[in-house]
């Protein structure tokens, strides 16, 4: 903490005046020491004010909070007083403040002077910093925050928690609080704290609300700059992760998984292939269906709606079409097989020829989700080790559909050119029809409405670069 913050505000009197001076070992860059200023001038003046700050991801936000408690607990020493930070969860987030704060003791001299108390406290002489967890099971009430009440990645606590257990340990002391965190809905607690102090300071002028995207934190360092650049060519400007975390702009519910750019990017102009090129690399994926005891293919598939599918996509994958930024292999879609109707046990077969001799696959990704636990397992052990079982969990599925948007903003995926086929057209059905839906939880669902189709083919275009990704040339592991 530069001594210049220290000397802006009035500390209390027992303050250790000289040792706040000594805080300069790591300068905080201009847009945290705004911030920082204002949180301070609360503290000081026993204001009661509730900040919000929005900082792009890896943009020094935990770096600002450690810099505070160093500051706060050395003016308060002398004083039984405490500053009080919660995380979503105690492992791995409170752990790391915790050992972050620690380094920075030490850092401004006080290596042997503070203590660590019960495994969630840090005191440096009478103050201390209380480190809790804001999981829905932590049992916190009883905690009283004097000097300050930190909230970090405050779009994950709950707002019931939060209101209930956090807020009234600074009731009696007035305490100012300070939510961390990058956006995400309009639905979380750091939005909601962010849209009150929005509103508190057009009525009075006070600034609450901090907010520095990613153009900013560039603006002060120049490898920051060139790792978002990767993130964004990575990724894709219109990313939800790219929105949430970098830009700081909030995604509103869901709706359509896949807009018309993004449609259009996905287009491809190579023709379909029903075998494979010599010396290119294939990859798999298969969604598999539920099963049906009579009836198949296409008399269950005109059924309206029809019967669930097992489908297989196939891609081509070409390492020699990355950028400098992004080091992940461009991808064609080739071929797709579609079976409905089909007993498992009556495709294995078929499947093991297809992915083993005749396109040769290096990574198959199969659904060992529920009823494809067995199929998984048997095609493992007919397969090897390039068979990759897939257990689809709302994260899981989450990290599917936010790498599948990845690919297509980036470019880096493209369908095969209209063949006229069933399978082109329930292929682009389900890309059209398919919708997102975002979670507190910052996980994302996709899906068609079963009352409009089926998401077969999507599930398994979502596996083969699942498969994709487990791939890894020889060359590059330098053998």
């Amino acid at each position: 903490m530069s001594p210049s913050l220290s000397a802006s505000a009035s500390p209390p009197p027992s303050a250790d005046k000289s040792a706040a001076g000594g805080l300069a070992a790591r300068q905080l860059r201009p847009y945290q020491r705004d911030i920082a200023m204002a949180i301070v001038n609360s503290v000081f003046g026993r204001k009661g004010l509730t900040f919000s700050v929005e900082i792009a991801r890896q943009g020094g936000k935990n770096e600002l909070s450690a810099q505070l408690e160093l500051l706060l607990l050395t003016l308060y020493m002398a004083e039984p007083q405490n500053l009080i930070k919660c995380s979503p969860t105690f492992k791995p987030q409170t752990v790391i403040s915790m050992a972050r704060l620690k380094d920075r003791l030490n850092e401004a001299g006080f290596d042997g002077i503070w203590r660590a108390e019960l495994g969630y406290i840090i005191r440096l002489g009478n103050a201390r910093a209380i480190f809790l967890s804001a999981d829905e099971s932590a049992n916190v009430v009883g905690n009283t925050a004097h000097i300050l009440l930190e909230v970090d990645e405050s779009q994950d606590v709950s707002k019931e928690k939060y209101n209930k257990e956090f807020k009234p340990m600074g009731a009696t002391t007035n305490v100012t609080t300070v939510h961390y965190g990058t956006t995400w809905d309009d639905s979380t607690l750091l939005e909601e704290v962010k849209q009150t102090n929005l509103e508190l300071e057009r009525r009075d002028g006070i600034k609450r609300h901090f907010r520095y995207d990613w153009q900013e934190i560039a603006n002060y360092n120049p490898d920051y700059l060139a790792y978002v650049e990767g993130e964004r060519e990575r990724l894709g400007e219109n990313h939800p992760l790219f929105l949430t975390q970098y830009r700081l702009q909030p995604i509103h519910g869901g709706g359509g998984f896949l807009n018309s750019q993004q449609r259009a990017q996905l287009r491809g102009e190579h023709h379909r292939k029903h075998f494979p090129e010599r010396g290119q690399v294939y990859v798999a994926g298969i969604d598999l269906s539920g099963e049906a005891e009579e009836a198949e293919d296409a008399f269950l598939r005109a059924i309206k709606p029809r019967q669930d599918s097992t489908v297989v996509t196939i891609g081509e994958l070409d390492f020699t079409a990355g950028s400098d930024m992004v080091h992940q292999p461009h991808i064609k879609i080739v071929e797709h097989y579609w079976w409905t109707g089909r007993k498992h046990a009556e495709l294995y077969p078929q499947l093991v020829d297809i992915l083993k001799n005749v396109w040769r696959c290096r990574r198959i990704a199969v659904d060992a989700t529920g009823v494809g636990e067995p199929v998984s397992s048997f095609l493992r052990q007919a397969l090897g080790s390039r068979v990759i079982p897939f257990t689809f969990t709302q994260r899981s599925k989450s990290e599917l559909g936010f790498n599948l948007l990845a690919a297509i903003n980036s470019g880096r995926l493209k369908m095969y050119r209209s063949d006229g086929s069933p399978e082109y057209q329930e292929s682009w059905f389900e890309m059209e029809k398919a919708r997102s839906q975002y979670r507190p939880n910052q996980t994302m669902n996709f899906y068609v409405n079963p009352s409009q189709g089926h998401d077969d083919f999507l599930m398994s275009l979502a596996l083969m670069l699942e498969a994709a990704s487990q791939f890894t040339p020889r060359s590059a592991r330098g053998g």
